[in-house]
């Protein structure tokens, strides 16, 4: 089944071809990177920036929080929006935002200014990040082009945060932590002007096909409330009545929201997007798997610092192969993979490599070597993710049509972000837990921090599992792609329909 009702909602006619969409595919990478990028930079520098503005323990966490709930909370809307009124307003808008914010960061010296300036910032990232996958399926209608363009994207969107732990780093400690926000303005700047000219200035379908305003609130408010339950929910535990109670109303309102949807005479978020089992299976599946793989990335981390005693540029380095391995198969390989045999091999085998990496890392002891015990995971991670992300991507987004494109994509980015925070709370706690036990009965520092890591990464190779056996079970078979030339005038309505119906 596809994912719009033909009957209901006539598919639109294959837009027209975008001049230079691959000059275009760079500037909304560009874009991507700098969110990406800002996500992992700044948890390098959170000693630095609490020592300088005087934060407590528990106060610090929310100069990452802060980010997130605006992050995660506003990304399914300004993806709805960016199909009501073009995505290319939306991305500027979110671009003039992030960047002004990220000023504001730079220059904050007051613990409140600093907070209230990042979670500005996360309102600017959803608005920049939530429609780029869509612009990318609209302006890429051959399957083969397609299939290359989402794996630059997947690249940006995997390899970002290895890198920005070693960019963290450096301008951390060469200059200050200041810098980590003022190196998005010279960035956001240049993408701005750039988008300007090369990016489609598409209309939009218009408010009046999903200006929902109740239904706004509730979604916002939902899921905001749903992502500081998250955040929260290591410090005050995940049974406790503070998690349970807002975790309720969160869930209350966002059913509130499903059933304003379902009634609503022009919603803001058609549920027919949910109707293809391919595209609710690979947001499923990546949930897990993100909820893995960026625990693994933030507790790998503080392995490696608190344990290892690596500072915050080896930190980078040492992740630096999990970027050059997604950089490698997402930019070269990925498509080519997805194009003999289709998206489903290729996500099951890389999601395989991504479980044995964190397998290979959950054995590395407290005395670790980087050759032996630590270079080996990450590069079976880096493989495994520049296969998985194209794949996810591409099954995600396989039934958006260009009416609701801008919604499939805030979906997938939703996904990820939840995905991420939930994971990382559930590992941080029980890595915590593990080592407070263990503390507790007089184990060594480096012995207790070393078996909750393991813990924690235990528990993400077995989410990473679960992803797996869910697409063996529920994702179905699907064909690969023709090659098409270059010069072949094959449009994407000419091959899709019945690649997707296979897919869905």
């Amino acid at each position: 089944m596809n994912a719009i009702d033909e009957t209901s909602h006539p598919p639109l006619a294959t837009p027209p071809a975008v001049p230079n969409r691959w000059i275009a595919l760079v500037v909304l990478c560009a874009g991507f990177l700098m969110i990406i990028l800002d996500q992992t930079i700044v948890n390098v520098a959170l000693p630095s920036i609490q020592s300088d503005l005087r934060f407590s323990q528990s106060s610090l966490a929310w100069v990452i929080n802060a980010y997130l709930i605006a992050f995660g909370g506003l990304l399914l809307l300004v993806g709805r929006l960016g199909d009501l009124i073009g995505r290319r307003r939306i991305f500027l808008a979110g671009l003039t935002v992030f960047t002004s914010a990220s000023l504001v960061c730079g220059l904050a010296d007051s613990q409140g200014l600093l907070i209230g300036a990042r979670f500005i910032q996360g309102v600017g990232g959803a608005m920049t990040s939530a429609v780029i996958l869509g612009m990318i399926v609209t302006m890429f209608q051959k399957p083969s082009e397609q299939a290359k363009a989402i794996g630059v994207y997947s690249f940006v969107a995997a390899a970002g945060g290895a890198i920005g732990l070693l960019a963290g780093g450096v301008l951390t400690q060469a200059i200050n932590w200041h810098w980590i926000f003022f190196v998005n303005l010279p960035i956001g700047v240049a993408t701005g002007v750039l988008a300007t000219r090369m990016l489609p200035n598409d209309v939009g379908i218009g408010l009046g096909r999903g200006a929902d305003a109740p239904g706004a609130v509730l979604l916002v408010a939902s899921l905001m409330l749903a992502v500081y339950t998250i955040v929260e929910a290591g410090t005050y535990g995940w049974g406790s009545a503070h998690t349970l109670g807002f975790g309720g109303v969160a869930a209350a309102l966002l059913a509130g929201f499903i059933a304003r949807q379902a009634t609503a005479a022009n919603p803001l978020i058609p549920l027919r997007v949910f109707r293809s089992r391919t595209v609710t299976v690979a947001n499923l599946m990546q949930a897990l798997m993100v909820a893995g793989i960026f625990g693994m990335f933030f507790l790998g981390a503080l392995y490696l610092q608190r344990v290892l005693r690596y500072d915050a540029i080896e930190v980078g380095l040492a992740f630096l192969p999990v970027a050059l391995g997604i950089a490698g198969m997402s930019l070269r390989f990925a498509a080519q993979l997805m194009t003999r045999f289709g998206a489903k091999p290729t996500l099951i085998g890389g999601l395989t490599l991504v479980a044995a990496g964190l397998i290979v890392f959950r054995s590395a002891p407290a005395n670790a070597g980087y050759v032996t015990d630590l270079l080996p995971a990450t590069l079976l991670l880096g493989v495994g993710a520049g296969l998985v992300f194209p794949a996810l991507m591409t099954l995600a987004m396989s039934g958006a049509t260009p009416e609701d494109s801008g919604l499939a994509s805030g979906l997938v980015n939703t996904t990820q972000q939840v995905g991420g925070a939930l994971g990382l709370a559930v590992l941080a706690t029980l890595a915590t837990t593990r080592t407070g036990s263990l503390l507790s009965r007089g184990a060594s520092n480096a012995v207790a921090l070393t078996n909750g890591y393991h813990l924690a990464f235990t528990i993400a190779a077995g989410l990473v599992l679960v992803a797996i056996a869910i697409g063996v079970v529920f994702l179905q078979p699907t064909r690969a792609i023709e090659a098409v030339s270059e010069s072949a005038d094959v449009e994407r309505t000419e091959i899709e329909p019945e690649y997707l119906e296979q897919a869905a």
